[in-house]
This record gives C-alpha cells, structure tokens and sequence, in this order.
C-alpha cells in the first residue's frame, strides 16, 4: 500500500464514528484487496467494523448453524454493494441494513471509486460456521 493510499485511509476514517482497525490478516485469504477489522462489541452478539479500500471484496461464503445463525449487515460510511447467488447486487450506502439468513450464498464488499465499512453482526447459532467460497468475478 502507498503512502497515498494510507493518508485516504486516514481521512476515510475521520468520516466514521467506529474505528478502523488492524488491517485484517487472519482473513486476508478470503478477500481480494486490504481489509481491516476493529472489534466493537463481544458476547453475547459479537459485532465488528469492516472497512474495506476501494474494489476490495470478499469472497462468496456462507453462514451455515443448525439452528439460528447468518449474519446482519449496516452501512456505517462509504459506498458498497452486497450480493446474494443468483440475484442482482444491492447498493450499500450509509444507513443500509441487509439481513442475511443461515445458509445463503453472498459476498459484500466496496465499490470500485469508494471506501467502504459496514458493521457485521453474527446473529448466535447452534454449531455456527463460516463457509469460504470461490472469488467474486469482476
């Protein structure tokens, strides 16, 4: 990463009310671009900051429980878009809410031209995991 791209880092985050966080390693394997993850609150609903760099996304993955579970997602800043397998992408602006059921297919991540963060909160299963999935084609 330049240093260009470190001071828009900087000045992204000065636009949000949550912080950015550590650049997000332990899940770098899932993303195509620079994430970074900061941790807002625990149990018993965990919920995190994910704020990714312009055209950074995730990979296609899936929350699976055997009770309860998926995921919940809010626009807290920037521009992003959200997408389940088989349908249209959906525009994330500040203020979006997505809520995603256990056992669906979807990737979420930033539009080209924009930062982005959503908060990210893992809705309590029996047995909850993450499946990771193929790359998103452009």
């Amino acid at each position: 990463m330049t240093a260009k791209n470190l001071e828009t880092l900087e000045q992204y985050a000065k636009t949000i009310d949550f912080p950015v966080g550590n650049p997000n390693d332990a899940f770098a394997p899932y993303f195509e671009g620079q994430s970074w993850l900061a941790p807002v609150a625990g149990a018993p609903l965990p919920i995190f900051n994910v704020t990714f760099e312009p055209g950074c996304r995730n990979h296609w993955h899936i929350h699976h429980a055997d009770q309860g579970g998926g995921q919940v997602l809010i626009c807290i800043g920037g521009h992003g878009w959200y997408q389940e397998w088989g349908k249209d992408p959906v525009e994330m602006t500040p203020g979006t809410v997505v809520e995603i059921n256990e056992g669906v297919k979807h990737w979420h991540g930033a539009a080209d031209d924009s930062w982005f963060s959503h908060l990210a909160f893992d809705i309590p299963g029996t047995n909850a995991s993450c499946q990771w999935l193929e790359a998103v084609e452009d």
